[in-house]
């Protein structure tokens, strides 16, 4: 089954970072927020990847190129023609297509670029480049294929972005920082569908979430997952500190492998 991950949007917000590498680029704990995506899916046994690339793909096509040697020990003997031994290799079992979408290109055109890349007979997954969770990817998928409509889309809570003060009769009586939001759902980003929903993409302009996801929900064919655990985008400078945090401190909950 294969994993799309959306990565070529031009991360605005995170000019600070994004101004030279792609949203997906920007490290947590050392290593890009991409690399920890996949490695949540990874660990429910997902490792055929087609990643969507756009604003300086070529960043994330360099890394994955050299990635076997980044992630290994080796000898560089210059006086043998820079012959090179490799010592203790370690690296994903990932399989990895990358494919230039456009600069551009909305989600949905990035979607529809990669139909040939998929199994016309078999449900993807797929998800942003920009946020981790602690979800079961095994058990959404087994959700999807459960329920037989033509996607599955997961709903998490809001996290919380400021502490929250209690008030009683002037005095501060409780603090809550960063409480939960407000009960309702949003998308969380982690997406399983049948190629067919494609078929809803007018174009490279077309965006998923204002398109095809609102037609497939009016008609019924849009079934919700929720996830209660932990959730966590990286759209500002402060959720990439927050989330960089976590991980140093050892208490990264999306953290699955």
């Amino acid at each position: 089954m294969r994993t799309v991950i959306l990565a070529g949007g031009l991360g605005t917000r995170l000019g600070e970072e994004t101004s030279v590498r792609p949203k997906p680029m920007v490290e947590i704990g050392g290593m890009p927020i991409l690399w920890h995506i996949m490695k949540i899916y990874s660990a429910s046994g997902f490792n055929d990847f087609v990643v969507c690339l756009g604003y300086k793909g070529y960043v994330i096509k360099e890394f994955f190129a050299n990635y076997f040697l980044h992630a290994s020990d080796v000898t560089i003997d210059l006086r043998g023609g820079n012959g090179m031994e490799v010592h203790h290799a370690r690296s994903e079992p990932w399989r990895i297509t990358l494919v230039d979408t456009g600069a551009t290109t909305m989600t949905g055109g990035r979607l529809a670029a990669i139909r040939p890349y998929l199994d016309p007979d078999e449900p993807f997954c797929f998800t942003y480049g920009d946020g981790v969770a602690d979800i079961d990817v095994g058990e959404l998928v087994r959700f999807h294929k459960e329920h037989g409509q033509r996607a599955t889309i997961t709903s998490v809570s809001p996290p919380g972005r400021f502490g929250a003060l209690e008030f009683d009769d002037g005095k501060v009586v409780d603090f809550r920082e960063k409480p939960a939001g407000d009960g309702g759902q949003i998308n969380g980003g982690f997406f399983v569908a049948d190629p067919s929903v494609l078929d809803l993409v007018d174009g490279p302009d077309t965006v998923w979430e204002a398109g095809p996801l609102e037609r497939l929900a009016r008609g019924g064919e849009l079934m919700g997952y929720r996830h209660e655990g932990f959730w966590q985008p990286m759209d500002t400078l402060r959720d990439k500190l927050y989330l960089d945090e976590l991980w140093k401190a050892g208490n990264a909950p999306w953290k699955r492998w």
